[in-house]
């Protein structure tokens, strides 16, 4: 058991099967992203059928006002929901060159449990955690 951790802090890369694990799990949730971005950016340019010309005046303010409000908040999560398909697509790109899962801040690797609860992550834990007391400093 101690060799392998021993193992697991020398490697310099992951394996191509770790990789092709890895790639599995971005796709699968690229997928999913996907789908929820076209959702959401549906929510925001869709205009809406149900007309409310017969009803009053106050309340057709009203409903305008939450309407513009509603796109405004559909949009911004449409734009945060781009940047993570972006950030799963340079994942993608990360294991082809087979650089995937190394720390931008230690050359270190990322653990494997944090890749796949996170798996667009440049940073290991441990960097995370520093740049985040050196943010607050």
């Amino acid at each position: 058991m101690n060799d392998k951790i021993t193992d697991e802090k020398k490697k310099t890369r992951y394996s191509d099967e770790e990789l092709e694990e890895f790639k599995a799990i971005i796709l699968k949730k690229l997928e999913s992203a996907r789908e929820d971005l076209a959702m959401l950016v549906e929510a925001y340019s869709n205009q809406s059928d149900h007309d409310i010309n017969d009803t009053s005046p106050t309340f057709k303010v009203l409903e305008e006002g939450q309407q513009v409000l509603s796109k405004e908040e559909n949009s911004r999560m449409a734009a945060r929901q781009q940047k993570f398909i972006n950030n799963l697509e340079n994942a993608l790109i990360r294991i082809e060159n087979k650089s995937y899962g190394i720390c931008r801040a230690t050359g270190k690797l990322i653990s494997k449990e944090r890749l796949r609860a996170v798996p667009h992550a440049t940073l290991s834990i441990d960097a995370k955690n520093k740049q985040s007391n050196d943010f607050n400093n």
